[in-house]
């Protein structure tokens, strides 16, 4: 199956440190690729250098058959390749629908035209219905996001990214700070939307991981040092060493 995105060799060093070093991966089509390790692995640099708000040393960036290297992180989310937060500053005086209308609007509009009715924007109006309905916000789309508990405000993140329509969803801890009622929404929520994106997810609840994930790349020092199916990963004697014998960072 061919890469919906790839990387060739990829490295980001601050001085003397190396903290992505020769990074190559690559996502299919309808995959969940995660991507796991140890505190200092370079697991966050190597989402700021997908998302292109982190410019590479060396290597290269594939998208949709095309390089975007170069590009900055704005001009990949309009090419469909969105890490989640980019578009979510949540506005706390807005309703969740109100907040979901504005990263459909944002993503593909130039200006927004506010002499225009925001919510009777029709075009929009069935993305962002079918983004509620997805995160299950639906009932909550009248609620004030300054009134939502921590759950939902992640819940309403994960919604503006959707709504924004993306080809491939950067996931860099979607779970963190959250319960175990909570983090069990998100995973169910990843499950249902999985078939339609692709996504790398970046997370350290190792039961979600497992739960969600087509492909784990075990990331160490900077370096990939396997990539497999869940199974392999769980029998593969150094990734045991390093990482799964150890607690999730």
């Amino acid at each position: 199956m061919s890469s919906l995105l790839s990387t060739n060799s990829l490295v980001k060093q601050y001085g003397a440190l190396t903290v992505t070093d020769g990074v190559s991966i690559d996502v299919r089509p309808g995959e969940v690729h995660a991507v796991i390790g140890p505190n200092g692995a370079g697991k966050t640099t190597l989402i700021n250098q997908l998302s292109g708000e982190l410019r590479s040393d060396q290597g290269s960036v594939m998208f949709a058959g095309q390089d975007v290297t170069s590009l900055n992180i704005d001009e990949r989310a309009r090419r469909g390749l969105l890490r989640s937060y980019q578009i979510t500053s949540i506005f706390e005086q807005f309703t969740v629908r109100e907040n979901t209308m504005l990263a459909a609007m944002g993503a593909k509009e130039h200006a927004f035209r506010f002499w225009q009715p925001m919510l009777g924007r029709a075009k929009f109006t069935a993305v962002v219905d079918e983004a509620l309905q997805l995160t299950g916000l639906a009932p909550r789309a009248d609620v004030l996001a300054d009134n939502l508990a921590y759950g939902e405000r992640r819940q309403l993140e994960l919604a503006m990214a959707l709504a924004a329509q993306p080809k491939f969803l950067l996931l860099d801890e979607p779970m963190a700070g959250m319960s175990v009622q909570e983090s069990s929404a998100v995973v169910s929520l990843i499950q249902r939307i999985k078939s339609q994106y692709a996504i790398l997810l970046v997370e350290h609840d190792m039961d979600a991981v497992f739960a969600l994930a087509d492909r784990i790349s075990v990331l160490v020092y900077g370096k990939i040092i396997f990539t497999g199916t869940p199974d392999e990963i769980r029998a593969h004697p150094e990734v045991k060493a390093v990482y799964l014998g150890e607690e999730a960072e």
